[in-house]
Formats: structure tokens, sequence, C-alpha cells
């Protein structure tokens, strides 16, 4: 089966998918976007990924590009054309297209939209559960607006290729403080001596993850004692547990941070616990 873009109001070959040379999105990453997991058929968290969506549109005064109801009705569609039954769909916003200038367009222009789909490889993220990954820390050099979801990634990128030229999988940031913020591309999460699960408060400095939303009610429901407070790279290296969530992996186990092994150098219990209750506990949205 061929892969099926969504762009703009058509669904194109992914090969021949394009956007227009001066959408603000390629010239200024003046856009948002959204990633979402699809499992056994169902959208997962489908609610709070379009209500966070909401969110970073109004933060930067971008209209949504259709109704909710007919986006859901366009991701239905763009993931049942590609077949995806258990992988993930990308979605992107910007503010359109305008004349190169820094300040937003004095007309009204059209938002644009992009949208694609893929499975994902469920061998490969089981073995990642399974081994559990490698991580590096790195200060922490991004924008103070990381609470809005942008496509301005860059740091990002640089981190997650400096993780792998480590070695490792992720990168971990950290602030001037020395408290842990946030991976490239995750959230972070750790379980003291005291077996206390703690995870950094999400009024600033990262981004209010949906899976991480979402986990906080698995760890409430599960019993498991859960603390929204700071913590430094020196309490995280002597964790019981590290583990990163996202979207599409929902709970990687992190076994080893700068070389240095974390616990007894293997998954822990507390992830395994989280990541087996997530998909009972979180919103199914059949495709």
């Amino acid at each position: 089966m061929s892969r099926i873009a969504y762009v703009n109001g058509r669904y194109v070959q992914h090969a021949d998918a394009a956007v227009h040379i001066e959408d603000r999105g390629y010239q200024f990453a003046d856009g948002v976007y959204e990633v979402c997991e699809v499992r056994h058929g169902m959208i997962v968290d489908l609610t709070r990924h379009l209500d966070r969506l909401g969110r970073s549109l109004s933060e930067l005064s971008i209209d949504w590009p259709m109704t909710r109801q007919a986006l859901t009705l366009v991701i239905r569609q763009v993931l049942r054309r590609n077949g995806v039954t258990n992988g993930m769909f990308y979605m992107q916003v910007t503010r359109g297209v305008a004349k190169r200038d820094h300040a937003y367009p004095v007309q009204a222009i059209k938002p644009s939209i992009v949208i694609t789909a893929k499975n994902t490889d469920r061998n490969a993220i089981d073995k990642k559960n399974a081994d559990g990954i490698r991580a590096i820390t790195l200060p922490d050099n991004r924008w103070d607006r990381v609470d809005i979801k942008t496509v301005g990634l860059l740091p990002n990128a640089m981190a997650r290729q400096a993780a792998r030229e480590a070695g490792a999988q992720e990168a971990i940031y950290v602030d001037a403080a020395g408290h842990v913020t946030e991976g490239a591309a995750t959230n972070v999460w750790m379980v003291g001596q005291d077996g206390v699960l703690r995870t950094r408060p999400a009024e600033h400095g990262i981004l209010r993850g949906i899976t991480r939303t979402t986990l906080l009610d698995v760890a409430a429901r599960e019993g498991i004692e859960i603390r929204e407070e700071q913590f430094t790279v020196e309490d995280m290296l002597n964790a019981r547990e590290v583990f990163i969530t996202a979207a599409t992996s929902i709970c990687f186990p992190v076994v080893s941070i700068n070389g240095k092994t974390i616990g007894n150098g293997h998954p822990g219990l507390v992830s395994k616990q989280i990541r087996e209750a997530f998909f009972d506990i979180a919103e199914k949205t059949l495709i």
C-alpha cells in the first residue's frame, strides 16, 4: 500500500506531497504540531491532543484550519487510507502562505495543514522496553516557550544527534540551576530511593506531554505515590529507576545516563507497571 498524505484539503501520494516555499512554517517555523499513537485500531488520547493543539494555536494566534469535528474525520481518513492499526499520525498546522516578513501578515491568510500516518515497528519498541535505553545530559539551550508545541525543533534535533554520537538514544536537558527539565522529545521521570515517582512540574520549562498527563492518571489508579517536583542530575543518577515518556513510545526505561548505570542496570518495575496499565486507562477513539 502506497502512503497517502493530507495536504490543505487534498489526499495525495506521500511522495508527491508539497507545500508552498513561502509557507511560514518553512520560513519561520511559524507553526505547531501533534503526534498521536494508534494502537489496535484506536487513536490514543485524541481529545487531549486536540486540546493541546488548540492551546498551541491560540498562543501563536493561528486559527484552526477546520472544525475539530472535521479534523477528526480527516485524521480517521488518513489512518484508514494508510492502513494504520498500530502506529502514529503526525499533524502540522502553520500560519499559512504569505510574502516573507517577520511580522504576522496584516491580511488574514488561511492556515496550512499536513497530516501523515504510518505503522511503527512494535518489535523495536518491545526490545527497547525489554533492554532499556541509554541517555546523556545536555544544558538546556532552547527558547523559553517550550510549553508551545512548535515546529521549531532545531535544538532538539541537535541534542538527539549528540545523543546518537555518544551511543545513546535520548538527550536529557538540564537547566542553569542543575535541575532536569525534559528530554529532547520526551518527558523524564525518576523513582527515588524512597520509592516515590517524580517528574518536573509542567508550569514552566517543559512541554505538558499528553502521555505525561495520562501517566499521572495511571499512577493514581495504580496506587503509585507521585510528586511533581524538580530534581537534579545527581538525584536522577542515584535513582532506583529513570524512564522517559512520549506518545509514540509510551514509557522507555533508561538504564544508563552519561555512562553511569541507573539502579541495577535493568528496566524497573514501576515503568513496567505503568506501561502495562497505560492503554487500559488512556482514552481510545475508534478509527
